[in-house]
């Protein structure tokens, strides 16, 4: 690690890792998942669709909507258009501190893994910026961020990035 950014996103790694052990703990659900809650990470997170299903039904806090907004390539105007709420609604949320619905729980837990998965396939976030805002042929000549708002698009997403990843090209 050499860089600034490299150093800043490992921080943030570490930081998302601390807020997912701890809301599990505050949750009190170690006996729901068969992982070890001192064990987890946030990238291994995405690894277990049981953990995923208890987060969007809990909620996501926004202390952990923050840290995600902030290791993904979308501002706060993109994260409202995605969520389908106003700015003002999400800063009413910063400033309550509350959980998200389970609705939009899970669309953040939904960009967070393709923004997860898109940082393994390009290595960076300018690169994986750069993709989403870029008409692809293969999702129909739209760019994939127009795909981020709802599942099947998403999953169409992630489909390509995998497809990229594996040196596959349509």
């Amino acid at each position: 690690m050499n860089t600034i950014e490299e150093k800043n996103a490992l921080k943030l790694d570490k930081k998302l890792d601390k807020e997912i052990v701890s809301i599990l703990k505050q949750s009190k659900i170690e006996n729901k998942i068969n992982v070890p809650i001192n064990e987890l990470t946030y990238s291994l997170m995405f690894t277990n669709k049981f953990l995923i299903i208890i987060l969007i039904r809990e909620g996501i806090p926004y202390s952990l909507f923050n840290l995600i907004k902030n290791n993904t390539p979308f501002n706060e105007d993109d994260w409202s258009q995605i969520l389908e709420i106003s700015t003002r609604t999400l800063h009413r949320y910063k400033l309550n501190s509350s959980k998200f619905k389970s609705i939009q729980s899970e669309k953040i837990l939904e960009i967070a893994e393709v923004t997860n998965i898109g940082l393994e396939v390009f290595g960076n976030m300018e690169k994986l910026k750069l993709w989403l805002d870029t008409p692809n042929y293969a999702l129909g000549r739209l760019k994939p961020i127009e795909l981020l708002k709802d599942s099947y698009g998403k999953d169409m997403v992630i489909g390509e990035l995998t497809r990229i990843n594996h040196g596959i090209f349509v």
